[in-house]
């Protein structure tokens, strides 16, 4: 699976401003899961101006690729985006710019290999009676 590059934000719980993040997402065949810093998403109904529900939890997020114009906060929203740190240079390339801007993005590590085998293994799991 190749990774693309995303922007994920945490609805539960907030309006506009919750925690953000951008990094690379690995998709599935059907596109109906994504795999993001360790966690599993599910392509759901739209539920508190999320997209996509975080499997375990059931949290609301919202999840797109990244805006060329680096506008990827709601208009109303506020708040620093995580940007992993192996995707910085792509980042910048793909937006255009030099640098970031340091009261817009704090720079982080993320989780780029999500356990898919261990995902699918309790998606799989036979329940008992």
């Amino acid at each position: 699976m190749k990774g693309q590059l995303v922007y994920v934000e945490l609805k539960t719980g907030y309006s506009d401003n919750g925690p953000a993040w951008i990094g690379k997402a690995l998709f599935s065949r059907t596109r109906e899961t994504i795999y993001f810093n360790g966690l599993s998403f599910l392509k759901g109904a739209r539920r508190s101006g999320g997209n996509y529900l975080e499997r375990f939890s059931g949290d609301s997020y919202w999840i797109s690729g990244v805006k060329k114009d680096g506008t990827n906060r709601h208009w109303a929203g506020g708040g620093k985006i995580q940007i992993d740190k192996d995707v910085v240079v792509e980042y910048l390339e793909l937006t255009n710019q030099s640098k970031l801007q340091s009261h817009l993005f704090e720079i982080v590590e993320l989780n780029n290999n999500p356990p898919i085998n261990e995902f699918h293994e309790i998606e799989n799991r036979k329940l008992s009676n």
